[in-house]
């Protein structure tokens, strides 16, 4: 597939225009008929997804975000369906006032028009941004890496032949070369792109962030912690560390670091028996290091550094940090979180109440894994993105927040003096 540089961004002007004129019920369409391509063009997309994972090296922390499955690609093609199950986030009505002089305002939604995503070796994301964007009114631009270019090119061939099918405008979707110049390029098409979502690590979300001329909403680098409270349940305890952490440790709900009460050390040994199961390598302090000396594997028991609490690891790699109180594990979260999502375990209610207070994170959990930081988890169909700021979005990302919004103002006549 060649995108020529000097027509992508006529295309998706136009594309934007023709996508105003889809209704609901033909954008409902194209989503059940790709969910249905997506299933039949299994193997094509496999096949691609090979070429990917022929040159990286399954040691790479990226290896599992790239790795797609007849099982992944099933579960792609139900969120494509959940999507267009949803109900259009568009033309929504979220104010309406009559002024003394007779004039009617309303505030209605809208799509934002044009979104442009940056990600990484993650093909999903393609399926999943296109879904969304479609369902919200919006054109997308992806910008994938070279990790994982056959798989974008396959999957964006499937989705513009349904377009096509549909009579819409291909360019609804337009695939970026995977070289740099493209992302400066997206990153600087003012007055074409209405916004840009980066997906992938710390590094690409400051990268993006500190050269993009086209406003950014941030997602993803997700540095996670579970609190076990001087009144958290054991077991609970156990499956949630446990669920949190290897569930899928390249993502970036996955926690980083535990921390613990100290009047618990006692129970450490119990609440990390299970992860020793997955060859869990666990950097602990002083304190937790003794309560977890030979009781967890020596040859997966370290002693933690400050760096260790700095890490998103993604990977089978955990962090133990001692805390004398509710407080000090909140002023720990506060010094290290990415913002992301953070969970406390404890069976007492102030001190819960406190830890959802205090602690500044889009996602705040009791005795819930944070594994569930996700838009489909959520009820959102899929997700665009996690949000880590504060500003129009934050927390996954559904199609409410792929709109903006803008005033209707109807009259008779009526004129300011």
């Amino acid at each position: 597939m060649k995108i020529m540089k000097e027509d992508w961004k006529k295309n998706v002007v136009a594309a934007s225009r023709s996508l105003n004129a889809a209704t609901v019920e033909t954008i409902n369409k194209v989503l059940l008929a790709l969910a249905d391509e997506t299933a039949a063009h299994t193997q094509t997309i496999l096949i691609a997804n090979a070429k990917d994972l022929a040159v990286m090296n399954k040691s790479n922390l990226m290896y599992d975000r790239l790795l797609l499955s007849k099982e992944r690609i099933e579960g792609i093609a139900e969120d494509l369906r959940n999507v267009a199950s949803l109900p259009s986030p568009l033309g929504k009505l979220l104010m309406e006032t009559e002024r003394p002089n007779g004039m009617r305002i309303s505030k209605i939604t809208v799509p934002f028009g044009v979104a442009g995503i940056i990600y990484e070796a993650r093909p999903n994301v393609g399926f999943d941004v296109f879904s969304l964007c479609l369902k919200s009114g919006n054109v997308c631009v992806l910008k994938g890496g070279t990790d994982a270019n056959n798989s974008n090119v396959a999957i964006v061939k499937v989705i513009q032949s349904v377009l096509e099918t549909f009579g819409l405008d291909k360019n609804i979707v337009t695939l970026l070369p995977a070289g740099r110049e493209a992302t400066a390029d997206l990153m600087n098409a003012v007055g074409i792109v209405d916004v840009i979502i980066p997906r992938g690590g710390k590094g690409l979300i400051e990268f993006v962030r500190d050269n993009s001329r086209i406003p950014v909403i941030e997602t993803g680098a997700g540095i996670c912690h579970n609190y076990f409270d001087e009144f958290g349940d054991l077991d609970k305890g156990a499956e949630i560390v446990f669920n949190s952490k290897t569930r899928r440790v390249s993502v970036c709900n996955a926690i980083d670091c535990l921390l613990i009460n100290e009047k618990r050390l006692s129970d450490l040994p119990a609440l990390c028996e299970k992860l020793a199961s997955k060859n869990v390598i666990i950097y602990a302090d002083e304190k937790s290091f003794a309560s977890l000396n030979e009781k967890y594997p020596s040859n997966l028991l370290q002693n933690a550094t400050e760096e260790s609490y700095n890490t998103e690891f993604q990977d089978y790699k955990m962090s133990i940090k001692t805390v004398l109180s509710v407080q000090e594990a909140v002023e720990h979260i506060s010094v290290y979180s990415s913002k992301h999502s953070e969970c406390i375990i404890s069976e007492n209610e102030s001190t819960i109440s406190y830890f959802d207070k205090m602690v500044d994170a889009a996602c705040v959990y009791t005795n819930v894994s944070t594994a569930f930081s996700d838009g489909a988890q959520f009820g959102l169909g899929a997700e665009i993105g996690i949000s880590t700021q504060k500003l129009h979005a934050r927390g996954p990302m559904g199609l409410a927040e792929l709109c903006s919004y803008k005033w209707i103002i109807k009259g008779e006549g009526q004129v300011r003096s």
